[in-house]
């Protein structure tokens, strides 16, 4: 993202409407992805599909999401500016295809046209999804944080409102509830004039002062390091200097390598979770006793948890970093699946879940953006890999339970929650800067034996 010069880098990216406009846009990507589940029965009856193929319009959302993702962010960030489209540019093509794409789904004639239309309309989608929580994840400063929760919560508002709606209307009118969906989607385009078409660079600003970027971890390693090599190499002249000089930008590689994959871990696994809550909740309580109506109010509360979770952490935002959130949601939420696994207390621990899991997403996104500075598609590489997680988790989780049972659900989840704790312990400490070791001129000394060890990877 470029940066204006002077004055314009202090106009706010978003204007008060903008920012309005941006939290309905959320809304309606909420409100899209849950349609889809709801409205199975009326694929069915109308195109007379098995369940399996009338699930195909999910997954073809999914897929144009991944791929919204990746296409929009190769556009964006494209080195030379005569091919870069900016941020209106950006926004109003994902609102078109979106609208495009809802459009045609509720007016194709035949099941493949309809799967071609929710493709379209989930490119929209991951447009949307990774340009405003980019823009949002730089465009605030401190207040990052707290307004991409804000932000995303509206997605949950949108998919409690999705299935309800439906409900209300009945599945048989899918197409009267698409096509309002494009309807309402077409105003926003009146608001992107107060989207500045330039975003601030990302820095550990737009985060919040307590969290360290890799690249300042790895200046401080390199910097104690570099002392050492200074040292061993005193008499090499420009070449040994250009080794060095390799060595860090080596180090420097890998360490930002690893951040990333972990971010990626973190994002596939916690949304995976997420995904698998919502799916088996309600199965795993009937097993261990409760009805069905039961079942499935306890997991509408889960939802509803997730949102009110993301509201609740805006001012803790505001006054704590984003990896310490982080840290706590994921020992919370591992400490809710275990009692999951207690029937008395499993739908009070589930929407425990909700709650605890609720800003793993959007305050994520600051720490990475301040962590990786210079990783310029690290952002949509975790965006698109939480999206990959969401679809893998059925399959997978499903599998896990063929060999466990349904009662180990809470368990399995259990399990790769920890590992979702133990890699954020890792990233806090990974991205926390290291105050760079004292040397003393190598005319004069040797290397310290800390020295003499280079730089840690």
């Amino acid at each position: 993202m470029r940066s204006l010069p002077g004055p314009d880098d202090r106009a706010p990216l978003f204007s008060r409407a903008a920012v309005v406009a941006s939290c309905v846009g959320f809304i309606l990507i909420g409100a899209l992805q849950a349609l889809y589940g709801p409205a199975i029965p009326a694929f069915r009856d109308e195109f007379g599909l098995t369940p399996s193929t009338a699930g195909l319009g999910l997954s073809a959302h999914f897929v144009g999401g991944v791929a919204g993702v990746l296409v929009f962010d190769r556009l964006f960030g494209r080195a030379d500016a005569a091919g870069r489209i900016g941020n209106r540019k950006l926004l109003g093509g994902s609102y078109l295809l979106m609208a495009v794409g809802a459009a045609g789904f509720a007016l194709a004639p035949a099941w493949p046209a309809a799967l071609a239309m929710a493709l379209v309309a989930g490119l929209g989608f991951g447009g949307i999804d990774y340009g405003l929580n980019q823009l949002f994840a730089v465009g605030f400063g401190r207040r990052s944080t707290a307004m991409l929760n804000v932000l995303n919560a509206h997605f949950g508002i949108g998919a409690i409102l999705g299935p309800a709606l439906i409900g209300l209307v009945g599945a048989d009118r899918y197409t009267a509830v698409f096509l309002g969906f494009a309807a309402l989607t077409l105003p926003l385009l009146l608001c992107l004039a107060g989207v500045r078409d330039e975003a601030p660079p990302r820095t550990a600003d737009n985060a919040d002062g307590g969290d360290g970027q890799a690249g300042g971890d790895d200046a401080a390693r390199d910097g104690g390091g570099g002392g050492g090599v200074a040292a061993r190499d005193g008499g090499g002249g420009a070449d040994g200097g250009d080794e060095a000089e390799a060595r860090r930008a080596r180090a420097r590689s890998r360490s930002l390598a690893t951040v990333l994959g972990a971010f990626v871990l973190l994002y596939v696994l916690h949304v995976g979770i997420e995904a698998g809550v919502g799916g088996w909740e309600p199965t795993h309580l009937e097993t261990v006793g409760y009805g069905a109506t039961a079942a499935a109010s306890a997991t509408s509360v889960y939802w509803l948890m997730m949102t009110v979770g993301r509201f609740l952490v805006v001012p803790l935002a505001l006054r704590r970093s984003a990896r310490s959130i982080i840290v706590v949601s994921c020992a919370g939420m591992t400490a809710c699946l275990l009692l999951a696994a207690v029937p008395a207390l499993a739908p009070y621990a589930y929407a425990g879940v909700g709650l605890f899991i609720a800003p793993i997403f959007p305050t994520g996104l600051p720490w990475l953006n301040a962590a990786a500075p210079r990783a310029r598609r690290a952002g949509a590489l975790v965006i698109a890999a939480s999206m990959a997680g969401g679809v893998a988790a059925g399959p997978a989780l499903g599998k896990a339970i063929e060999l466990s049972g349904i009662r180990a659900v809470p368990l399995i989840l259990a399990a790769v929650s920890a590992v979702c704790l133990a890699t954020t312990v890792w990233l806090i400490r990974a991205t926390t800067p290291r105050p760079a070791a004292a040397t003393r001129p190598a005319a004069t000394a040797g290397p310290s034996p800390a020295q003499a060890r280079g730089p840690r990877v």
